[in-house]
């Protein structure tokens, strides 16, 4: 599978550098971020499959989604350093596990390498049951989903994949496959083995609970190199929270 890509900057001093989005995102979630670190390097922001332009297809685990990004990794002709946001960072996870000769240095932005009991298989309800006939404003499609997503930061995050310009509107993710393949998403595939022994930063939101002190053992046994620090009045999406700190901390790392 090919993966859609937007491409920031030019080849410099530093690596280029590889974003990965997270569940319901899309390269064009990181455009600021990734613009403003491609000063010095060349970045590439990718849309994982079957989401934004990327290809659809019926799998959407972990080995498929690390086979894609290193596919973009082997196009570049050279090792990157790769950064990946909750699914997007466990995608990252397993190709640096499955793949070290292809990353240089690791940034997993608000993730463990274990399964959560959680699941968003709400949300792609919300979204399979909205009208979209009819449709045609940011406005209008707001309200039509507001009867079944209250938070109107998640609202404005899922409707960047509403595509109001397609008549009639159409959601630019693949709900039928997200669905099925939600287990497998919030999980982690125990079958992928190794030790990635690069340097490796989880960063997460000091007011996330997504990387918790008893996932450590977990995460060191996999990745004996990582370090760990929060950006402190973040939540579990820190670079849109705290996208300055988020920015400065990545620099600094990949630095």
């Amino acid at each position: 599978m090919k993966l859609a890509q937007v491409d920031h900057g030019t080849a410099g001093a530093a690596p280029p550098l590889l974003v990965v989005h997270g569940l319901f995102g899309s390269a064009r979630n990181w455009g600021a971020i990734a613009k403003r670190m491609a000063a010095d390097r060349h970045v590439v922001a990718v849309d994982m499959r079957n989401h934004g332009n990327s290809p659809w297809d019926h799998r959407h685990d972990y080995p498929a989604m690390a086979d894609d990004l290193a596919k973009v990794i082997v196009a570049q002709g050279q090792a990157m350093d790769v950064l990946g946001h909750s699914m997007g960072g466990k995608a990252a996870m397993v190709l640096a596990l499955m793949r070290p000769d292809l990353v240089n240095r690791l940034l997993v932005a608000d993730i463990a390498p274990v399964a959560y009991a959680h699941s968003q298989r709400h949300l792609v309800q919300a979204m399979r049951d909205m009208e979209l006939e009819g449709l045609s404003t940011r406005a209008e499609a707001d309200a039509a989903l507001a009867a079944r997503v209250t938070a109107p930061d998640v609202r404005a995050f899922l409707l960047q994949s509403l595509d109001l310009r397609a008549s009639p509107a159409r959601w630019r993710l693949n709900l039928n496959t997200l669905d099925t393949e939600m287990d497998k998403i919030t999980g982690w595939p125990h079958t992928v083995q190794g030790q990635f022994d690069r340097p490796t930063l989880f960063l997460s939101g000091g007011r996330s609970d997504y990387v918790l002190p008893e996932h450590r053992s977990t995460i060191k046994a996999l990745f004996p190199n990582a370090k760990f620090a929060k950006i402190p009045h973040a939540g579990h999406w820190l670079h849109a929270e705290d996208p300055r700190a988020f920015e400065q901390t990545a620099r600094a790392w990949f630095d």
